[in-house]
């Protein structure tokens, strides 16, 4: 195990501000979401050019499939992960300023589709449900009734998810008396199909490519991170953030995609920008160490995922942060890591008021 040293995850510092800076600035909210503006930019300049001569008649042969391979290397690899967590930092604090509230809609209508988002349900999933439930029986992406150290679990979790997923949603938010976002998310599923529909009969490969191929990877990825993000729960405690979620903490992960390893902390307080997690982590470390927190130093929740799958605690636990002497020894880590990745039936479930602020 690992003693808590220096966080290397990005925080906030004063700079002085170009003169493009400055003409960004004046449209978003938070001066502090400036490199959201660059992302877009060249999402926007590189990755949907790219998709729209995919679909152009005159581009075929060596040529088409020249691009296709660059396509597929940007978007995979340069821009997804950092797009899908800008996602979810902007749905959570809005990015544009109220008097250019029409702004908003350019990263979920027009960019995230072509990143296999369907315009809105992320929205309505995430913060219509998954917040305000913390992974608990109302949850419908909650990993509690699966044995999290099991990739046959994880199947079954991820197969009801992609294919009843969306309605279970609908159905949940009409329930919850919250038909706003059930519409929002409905609306953004019928034009996405609509529109793929139509591209499909006028090239089909490209819209593979550019669209459903995306859909599908989309949606493996944040099943496998929403399993690894709450894969160890105290089944005393479910809805205790502190024991239901984890942290990572020094990877290159949180660089590329906005500390989004802090999920203890976001899951806290859901609302807080994501430069001030790595300060809040410390602010708190006492909390973590009350309740045992689960804290992993150099792995990120990919690699914890495979980790889990092939059930390498031992693993696991070299790389965990043992804050303040929260476990005597690498033994009861294990130990605890092992129970926290039990199935919970539904008879033994204890419903809290979730430890969280819905912001």
């Amino acid at each position: 195990m690992k003693l808590l040293g220096a966080i290397k995850d990005p925080t906030f510092t004063e700079k002085n501000y170009s003169q493009f800076d400055r003409f960004f600035l004046q449209f978003i909210k938070d001066e502090r979401d400036l490199p959201f503006i660059y992302l877009t930019l060249r999402i926007t300049f590189v990755l949907i050019p790219l998709s729209v001569l995919l679909f152009m008649p005159f581009v075929t042969g060596w040529v088409w499939w020249t691009i296709a391979a660059v396509h597929f290397y940007v978007s995979n690899f340069v821009f997804k992960g950092p797009f899908g967590l800008m996602l979810h930092c902007t749905s959570h604090r809005q990015f544009f300023k109220s008097e250019y509230g029409w702004m908003n809609n350019y990263l979920p209508w027009i960019v995230a589709p072509f990143f296999g988002h369907t315009p809105e349900t992320y929205y309505s999933h995430h913060i219509g449900m998954h917040h305000p439930e913390n992974n608990l029986e109302d949850d419908d992406s909650s990993t509690m009734t699966f044995q999290r150290d099991s990739f046959r679990s994880f199947l079954a979790y991820f197969g009801r998810f992609f294919v009843v997923g969306v309605r279970n949603l609908l159905a949940y938010l009409r329930r919850k008396n919250r038909p706003k976002l059930a519409t929002r998310a409905l609306t953004g599923e019928i034009i996405f199909a609509t529109i793929a529909c139509v591209l499909l009969y006028i090239n089909w490969a490209a819209t593979v490519l550019v669209f459903l191929f995306p859909l599908v990877v989309y949606r493996v990825i944040a099943m496998m991170g929403n399993w690894t993000q709450h894969a160890f729960v105290d089944s005393d405690e479910p809805g205790n953030a502190y024991k239901n979620s984890i942290t990572c903490i020094n990877v290159k992960y949180n660089k590329k995609c906005w500390n989004d390893g802090y999920h203890i902390s976001h899951h806290v307080r859901p609302g807080m920008h994501w430069t001030e997690h790595p300060t809040f982590f410390l602010k708190t470390i006492d909390k973590y160490a009350q309740n045992q927190a689960i804290i992993f130093d150099g792995l990120d929740f990919l690699q914890i995922f495979f980790l889990l799958m092939r059930r390498r605690y031992d693993v696991l636990v070299k790389n965990m942060v043992n804050v303040n002497g929260a476990f005597a020894n690498e033994e009861e880590a294990i130990a605890l890591l092992r129970r926290r990745t039990k199935r919970i039936t539904a008879a033994a479930i204890v419903l809290e008021t979730p430890q969280v602020v819905v912001a």
